[in-house]
């Protein structure tokens, strides 16, 4: 399938009766699994990418090592792929723009940008240059325009609708096809949001979220699931090491674990099949 299509493709996922579910992944191993579970569409969480490669989050994985993550992505599933670029690794939105297309060229048909606490204009630019690198390459860029208004509470309370419909409409004259609101759980809220902009309303799961399948009646068009699954991994690993190294017994390895023959044959599936 063509990355145009592809495009096309992931942009209906977001016209369903029910919310597109978006599980996130973070290597090849993560995204091989998931396809094979019946996902429509993946999207790289860029802590659970950081956190593979040694690092921590928060804009700190060299470009190279992330636009390498990706081509391994690429290489082994053939749904939609959506790049979480946190901030666009730079200030300056030419530079983003460039670091858009390189995505583009290993594969990815969409991508998260985020505000945080950078005035809304910057952002504005930067999805500019990221629509811009789209088209010149063909791909109808799907862009998620992310803004942290709840998650790092920019303003108060009673304000916070306002100031987020005040920024999507930003973010939609510049080129945004989707808002991602981190840290709405309300569901009237949720409602204003989605009747005040034009921009599919995407959430990510945390705590006091009603389930997605009750999400599409407020307006929620996609709902990811974030890090929580990494995490929930780094959790249980480190509880199963750390039981090793204190006493040594190996049964509660081998009572967690996954049949060998069943996950190699999961990954064997997924190089024939790779690009």
């Amino acid at each position: 399938m063509s990355a145009s299509l592809q495009a096309a493709v992931f942009r209906q996922l977001h016209q369903q009766a029910q919310p597109l579910r978006l599980p996130n992944v973070w290597d090849a191993g993560s995204a091989a699994q998931i396809e094979s579970l019946g996902a429509q569409a993946v999207a790289t969480s860029s802590a659970a990418v950081a956190w593979s490669l040694g690092y921590p989050d928060s804009n700190t994985v060299p470009m190279h090592l992330y636009l390498a993550q990706v081509a391994l992505i690429a290489r082994v599933i053939r749904i939609p792929i959506s790049v979480d670029i946190e901030s666009g690794y730079s200030r300056t939105p030419e530079e983003v723009g460039e670091a858009v297309a390189r995505f583009i060229d290993l594969g990815a048909i969409a991508i998260n940008i985020q505000d945080g606490t950078s005035e809304p204009d910057l952002l504005a630019r930067k999805i500019e240059a990221a629509r811009h690198a789209g088209e010149t390459r063909g791909v109808p860029l799907f862009i998620n325009a992310r803004t942290d208004v709840y998650a790092r509470d920019l303003v108060p309370q009673g304000e916070r609708v306002a100031e987020v419909l005040r920024r999507a409409a930003q973010y939609e004259a510049a080129g945004a096809d989707g808002l991602f609101v981190l840290g709405l759980t309300d569901t009237f809220e949720m409602r204003s949001v989605a009747d005040g902009t034009p921009l599919a309303l995407s959430l990510a799961a945390t705590p006091g979220l009603p389930p997605v399948g009750e999400l599409g009646a407020f307006g929620v068009r996609r709902v990811s699931m974030g890090s929580l699954v990494p995490q929930a991994l780094w959790l249980q690993a480190g509880a199963l090491v750390s039981a090793f190294l204190a006493d040594g017994r190996s049964e509660p390895l081998v009572r967690g674990a996954g049949a060998y023959e069943e996950i190699n044959s999961l990954f064997r599936t997924a190089t024939e099949n790779a690009r």
